[in-house]
């Protein structure tokens, strides 16, 4: 009887080991190869409901369960905080992700630190340039879909100024405001471009006080870089009109809003967690534009200005033909100053470091 009890210890002893040891390698994840089950952590700035960057990236997140039929989970408003970005990264870990795309620029030195330490879950930030060998980062060439947006705002224009709600003083938005810019002024030279800086993400009520001063200083066009619909909705309280960003946005104003420059997020992170599935995932810098489906412009409504549709349509052609970069000289400065020489076309090096504003820019660069 006691031999028997002894056995049995032993057995239930040798199976609790078991299990924390089986525990303990799933915790790491994937095998080094990548295959193995899938489990995606999605780590967004704002709320899913914010109606434009994280609605963009939620909606990608669902479109990935539904191809892959892969778990995910996700956690919203994490600040951009690298502390606390590696507290989330670990909690998901913990959970049995190993798969983790972080979706906000501020999220990179937490998730480059966490990548190092855990070798074997992947990591896909949005917006960055940091990488290592199991991090890349990602992002879509959003200023082509701007540039096509600027052309609705120039030949919509009575007042010839048009407001920018302006999120951060980063390369990312300085080129975003001056693709904007030379659309505009492609059909509409006399337009000018006022930017106002509110130093956020996601603040309705300050994005909306941004676009009510521009509208006050007799901008009758509004546009953003930020998540929120507070300046298309005060675009509309005034009787203006408005481009929106993200997501299409008409519901939200749909006395003023016209189009917006929008994100496809969903064939992205199916094409990279079927490499991760495959174990055939490597690190890179992705940046891809109209060609790719990641980025558009939304459908143009009723409030847009006769003619706009056709333009539109006749200058993405152009772009996905590659006949028009965009960023092509003579390109001024503000000051007038030549930046960029007859016929030259900008690097992605010069364009990701984007640090001046083009002729037609009112507003500065915040240091």
């Amino acid at each position: 009887m006691k031999k028997f009890k002894v056995f049995s210890l032993l057995v239930i002893f040798t199976m609790i080991i078991t299990l924390l040891s089986g525990c303990g390698s799933k915790k790491d994840e994937t095998s080094k190869d990548g295959k193995g089950e899938i489990k995606v952590g999605f780590i967004y700035v704002g709320p899913i409901g914010d109606g434009g960057w994280t609605y963009s990236h939620n909606d990608g997140r669902l479109y990935l369960e539904k191809e892959l039929n892969v778990p995910t989970i996700y956690k919203e408003s994490v600040k951009e905080d690298t502390a606390e970005v590696q507290k989330v990264v670990e909690d998901m870990i913990n959970q049995g992700a190993n798969v983790i795309i972080g979706t906000s620029f501020g999220f990179m030195e937490g998730m480059k630190k966490q990548a190092a330490k855990h070798p074997n879950v992947k990591f896909l930030h949005c917006s960055g340039y940091e990488t290592a060998e199991n991090m890349s980062n990602y992002f879509g060439r959003i200023y082509q879909a701007r540039y096509l947006s600027g052309i609705v705002a120039g030949m919509k224009t009575k007042t010839n100024k048009i407001g920018y709600v302006a999120a951060f003083s980063l390369p990312e938005v300085v080129r975003g405001i001056n693709a904007f810019t030379l659309g505009v002024q492609s059909v509409n030279p006399e337009a000018k471009v006022a930017v106002k800086w509110t130093n956020t993400w996601y603040d309705p009520v300050k994005e909306k006080e941004a676009a009510k001063a521009l509208l006050s200083e007799g901008a009758d066009v509004i546009t953003q870089h930020q998540d929120t619909t507070g300046p298309q909705q005060a675009a509309e309280e005034k009787g203006a009109f408005s481009i929106g960003y993200n997501t299409d946005m008409k519901d939200k104003a749909p006395k003023a809003y016209m189009t917006a420059p929008i994100w496809n997020w969903g064939p992205y992170y199916v094409e990279q967690v079927k490499a991760v599935q495959a174990g055939t995932w490597k690190s890179e810098s992705y940046w891809k534009g109209l060609d790719a489906g990641i980025v558009a412009l939304a459908p143009l409504t009723e409030n847009a200005p006769a003619g706009a549709k056709e333009a539109v349509e006749k200058v993405q052609k152009d772009i996905l033909a590659g006949t028009n970069k965009i960023f092509v000289g003579p390109i001024k400065d503000q000051s007038g100053n030549i930046k960029v020489e007859s016929g030259k076309v900008m690097s992605d090096e010069e364009l990701l470091q984007f640090n001046w504003f083009v002729q037609g820019v009112e507003g500065q660069i915040e240091k």
